[in-house]
C-alpha cells in the first residue's frame, strides 16, 4: 500500500505522539508512541515494551491514530492500518531507538530496553483542515 505524499508529508512534519491500538482478549488496547515514518520502505516503526509489545506478538494487527492540533483545533489527521511484525534484531533495534529518539531529542540511549516493532501500513488515510 502507498500512503499519499500528502499523507507521508504530514507523518514526517513534526515529532507528535501517535496513539497505537493493538488488540488483547478480543478488547482494544491503546497507548501513545513516539515513531518513525520510513517513507522509502512505506513502514512505521516503533521501539516498545510490556502490554503493547506482547500485544503485537499475539495479535500483529494493529492501527496508528496521530493527529496534529492547535489549541484542541485539529490542523491534520493521519490514521494508518497494518500488520506489526517484532524485529528480534538488536543493531536494527539501536538504529531505530537513534533514529525516534533524535526525532523527539531525547537522549541516544533513551529506552535501551525496548524492542523494535515494524509496521508494515496496508490502508492509510488523512485529512486536513
Amino acid at each position: 500500500m502507498t500512503v499519499p505524499s500528502e499523507a507521508e508529508r504530514l507523518l514526517e512534519s513534526e515529532p507528535l505522539m501517535a496513539h497505537l491500538g493493538t488488540c488483547v482478549g478480543g478488547r482494544p488496547h491503546v497507548a501513545p508512541v513516539w515513531y518513525r515514518y520510513v517513507a522509502d520502505d512505506g513502514v512505521v516503526e516503533i521501539v516498545t515494551t510490556g502490554r503493547k509489545l506482547a500485544n503485537v506478538r499475539e495479535n500483529p494487527r494493529v492501527s496508528l491514530s496521530i493527529q496534529a492540533d492547535d489549541a484542541g483545533q485539529t490542523r491534520w489527521m493521519v490514521t494508518l492500518l497494518g500488520t506489526a511484525t517484532v524485529v528480534d534484531d538488536e543493531s536494527d533495534t539501536a538504529e531505530a531507538r537513534r533514529l525516534i529518539n533524535e526525532k523527539y531529542d531525547a537522549e541516544p540511549e533513551a529506552y535501551a530496553e525496548n524492542t523494535l516493532v515494524r509496521i508494515d501500513v496496508g490502508s492509510a488515510s488523512y485529512r486536513t483542515y
